[in-house]
This record gives C-alpha cells, sequence and structure tokens, in this order.
C-alpha cells in the first residue's frame, strides 16, 4: 500500500531553514505528481508546494513563494521541500502527499498523505 514517511522536521529561528524529505513506497512514485501541504493549529489544510511527475513544473503558495522550494529524486522516490527564511506563521505539521496524476495543483487532486512532521518556526 502507498506509505509517505515524512523527516527533517525541528525547531528553528525565524530567518533558519530546514529541508524536509518524503520517503515514497508502495507505488510507481515517478508517474505521480506529489504535494507538501500544511496544517497549523486551528487552521485548515493547505496545499504549499507541489511537482509535476518529471519535476518539470511547480507550484507554490503565494505565501511562501521565492522562500520554499520542492524538487524530488526519482531515482530515490523522495520529495523534498527546502525551506528558507523561515517566519513563525510557518509552524504548522507539514505533510507529504501522493496526487491522482501527473500534474496536480490543487488540495483535491491529492489521495495518500503521510503522517506529518512538525515544523516550529520561533521568533
Amino acid at each position: 500500500q502507498v506509505q509517505l514517511v515524512e523527516s527533517g522536521g525541528g525547531l528553528v529561528q525565524a530567518g533558519g531553514s530546514l529541508r524536509l524529505s518524503c520517503a515514497a513506497s508502495g507505488f510507481t512514485f515517478s508517474n505521480y505528481a506529489m504535494g507538501w501541504f500544511r496544517q497549523a493549529p486551528g487552521k485548515e489544510r493547505e496545499l504549499v508546494a507541489a511537482i509535476s511527475w518529471s519535476g518539470g513544473s511547480t507550484y507554490y503558495a503565494d505565501s511562501v513563494k521565492d522562500r520554499f522550494t520542492i524538487s524530488r529524486d526519482n531515482a530515490k522516490n523522495t520529495v523534498y521541500l527546502q525551506m528558507y527564511s523561515l517566519k513563525p506563521e510557518d509552524t504548522a505539521v507539514y505533510y507529504c502527499a501522493t496526487a491522482k496524476g501527473r500534474v496536480a495543483t490543487t488540495g483535491p487532486l491529492f489521495d495518500y498523505w503521510g503522517q506529518g512532521t512538525q515544523v516550529t518556526v520561533s521568533s
């Protein structure tokens, strides 16, 4: 079955950086778009970045554009989220997700999520 395991979260000061990783298994990773979502306490889960099956196309939410970079390594079945210039409002649980097709840029197009990794940004 589909398994998505996130890692790399932690506590960082504002202005710092983190890189999240998501190891995927149980499906043909290179055939599907992937995404990173986040959910802060009391807020809905939101899609922050997505990448197409080949890595040739990416999407970013306005709130993270120019600060976050999504990438993937299809040989390693892994998707990454590099986060720079972190802000306290980036504090959330971050989830990796797999899409239903080769390209996806909206939440409903994703159908499997990992357990999440906590990112906390202190001011």
